[in-house]
């Protein structure tokens, strides 16, 4: 029964990390600070992680999101006009914004959801405009 247990227990650790090395994974540094998140599996989530590591200077909007805008455009898929939440990284096509949305006021609009801030989104509340790097983790 032990070496059964045992047994599951591997497998379960072997599915578990593959289903982990699957995922896109993002590592962002600001201000030497560490945050992670990440990224759906969408056409345009695939096509920005395939650029990493990107350096951004974004500039801090509204006081509730830090955006880049890229010169090309992407590709979207099942754009979405619903609330958005805090820590969601999406982008605005019609700027080609890749945005951090860091703080709630109710607004909606159009955009592709990229991904999660999975903790620590906080800090773009003080940090204004800055220097961001993003890395495959």
């Amino acid at each position: 029964m032990q070496k059964f247990l045992f047994a599951l227990v591997i497998v379960f650790l072997v599915l578990c990390s593959s289903a982990y090395a699957d995922e896109m994974r993002v590592k962002i540094s600001v201000n030497n600070k560490v945050l992670h998140a990440v990224l759906d599996d969408n056409a345009t989530s695939r096509a920005i992680y395939n650029k990493l590591p990107l350096k951004l200077f974004m500039q801090d909007l509204y006081s509730r999101e830090m955006c880049y805008n890229f010169d090309e455009s992407f590709k979207t898929e099942n754009l979405r006009s619903d609330n958005y939440e805090v820590g969601d990284l999406i982008y605005w096509p019609p700027m080609h914004s890749f945005v951090i949305l860091y703080r709630q006021n109710g607004e909606k609009f159009r955009r592709q959801h990229l991904g999660k801030v999975l903790s620590g989104v906080e800090i773009f509340e003080t940090t204004g405009d800055a220097e961001v790097l993003f890395e495959a983790e």
